[in-house]
């Protein structure tokens, strides 16, 4: 048997962009794996879910109607949403108000979150108003 002696040349260029492109590829997959791969801790709800008891109050403007949005918390979820200050004269310049209000706080006490409470289409733009103005309130309450 003859063995001859075999020699191999590598260039040293080939062999640092070999490296640097195995390096690449490996961090490539590492962060496939990362961003992939499912966490282990819980997502963050957009509401926090625990509310300081108390009736927390926030200002409403309507026209050149100064009202005050109450919003009652307890058990750390809001319960009921009144207006104080609320005249016949307002009723009677704003007539949506009231019926939004008692559609709000009909669904207060069953949703989970204070985005979840549907509304018609017919007072979109009061209730619209209405809920921010709830959400100023509640950003007092939060612990």
């Amino acid at each position: 048997m003859s063995s001859k002696t075999k020699i191999v040349v590598f260039k040293a260029k080939e062999l640092i962009y070999t490296g640097i492109f195995v390096l690449l590829g490996i961090l490539l997959i590492l962060l496939l794996i990362f961003m992939f791969a499912p966490s282990k801790e819980p997502a963050e709800s957009t509401e926090t879910s625990s509310y300081a008891e108390g009736v927390y109050s926030s200002p409403l403007t309507l026209g050149e109607n100064e009202l005050e949005l109450q919003v009652t918390v307890k058990n750390g979820k809001p319960q009921s949403v009144a207006l104080k200050h609320l005249d016949k004269t307002i009723k009677t310049m704003y007539p949506l108000v009231e019926p939004s209000l008692n559609e709000i706080n009909k669904q207060l006490p069953k949703v989970e979150n204070i985005d979840d409470i549907q509304f018609d289409d017919q007072s979109q733009y009061t209730n619209t108003i209405l809920m921010q103005t709830i959400k100023n309130a509640l950003k007092k309450a939060q612990q």
